[in-house]
């Protein structure tokens, strides 16, 4: 499968090398305003493959994208220390009203995977500019999120986070929430788990994981400067995904087409992904607290995404 990713910074490289190094493209384009980086990328890359799987990887133009079956959105400004995501809205906006239409353009059938921050608006950017069918826009969501989740629960019960179902929706970000009242480890409810393996979930551990998940980004960005190799990982993930039209189950960001009680603005449910882009979006079961938490998270979303002047494309 042909992809590409537009945008070769931190992020867009690490999706590169994640995807080069899981074969989950056959054949991949990198894109840049900085075609000295972009090409830098590529070679380097490239001499990656030996270790790996055989992959056919360039720097190009918007052209090169042609017969492409998903495309990267890692374009735009980085977080800075400090900086919320919604505060880079304006800033990322005006690169994606560049971007989007000379990627819709030359690969018009492909799938639009956004990554930049802040995810939820950018993906809700994209949705208005891009003429292509629902579904095709898919943001990366609280996927990394929903990652970081499993992991510390698997690490509090003692068990690998595959073993641990559990989810982060709303917001990439501050206003995201933790579902603990769904969540299960190997099938049994996440409480009765940690209570049969001595390991109970106090208000302690349970304020200690919310911090570890949610302020996450914000320790990694002031100790190094941005976060990538997680998302990178996600992104070649969720590309595999497509190229298997595996029909996984992840928190990915779009819009809620087809549910009244929500705001229709993207954000993060679960949702079925497939070759196709978003295939389903599923509701999840959330006591009261966390079903009015959402909504509060969405609100948020949907007051910034109400400040949007995007001009679709002619």
């Amino acid at each position: 499968m042909k992809v590409g990713i537009v945008g070769s910074g931190l992020v867009g490289s690490s999706a590169a090398y994640a995807i080069v190094m899981s074969g989950a493209a056959s054949e991949l384009v990198l894109i840049d305003l900085n075609h000295k980086l972009a090409r830098a990328h590529a070679e380097d890359i490239l001499h990656a493959t030996p270790f790996a799987a055989m992959v056919r990887i360039s720097a190009g133009d918007y052209e090169q994208l042609s017969g492409a079956r998903a495309v990267v959105l890692a374009c735009g400004v980085n977080q800075r220390p400090g900086e919320s995501r919604l505060q880079l809205l304006g800033r990322n906006a005006a690169v994606f009203a560049e971007v989007v239409p000379q990627v819709v353009k030359y690969a018009p059938d492909a799938i639009l995977v956004v990554t930049s921050n802040p995810v939820d608006i950018m993906t809700e950017v994209v949705t208005r500019l891009a003429d292509v069918p629902p579904g095709h826009v898919v943001g990366t969501g609280t996927i990394l999120d929903t990652a970081r989740f499993r992991t510390l629960l698997g690490e509090h019960v003692g068990v690998a986070p595959h073993s641990v179902h559990a989810y982060v929706l709303g917001e990439h970000g501050d206003s995201e929430v933790l579902v603990w009242s769904s969540a299960t480890v190997g099938g049994v409810p996440l409480e009765d788990f940690a209570q049969q393996t001595g390991h109970p979930l106090t208000p302690e551990v349970r304020a200690r994981i919310d911090d570890g998940v949610r302020n996450a980004a914000y320790r990694i960005i002031e100790g190094k400067g941005a976060t990538y190799h997680g998302i990178g990982a996600g992104i070649a993930h969720m590309i595999r995904v497509i190229r298997d039209d595996a029909h996984a189950v992840m928190t990915i960001s779009a819009r809620p087409y087809g549910y009244s009680d929500w705001k229709d603005v993207c954000f993060s449910l679960p949702r079925v992904l497939g070759s196709k882009g978003v295939e389903a979006t599923l509701h999840p079961v959330l006591d009261e607290a966390e079903t009015q938490a959402v909504h509060r998270s969405v609100q948020i979303l949907d007051e910034a995404a109400r400040q949007l002047v995007v001009q679709p494309i002619e």
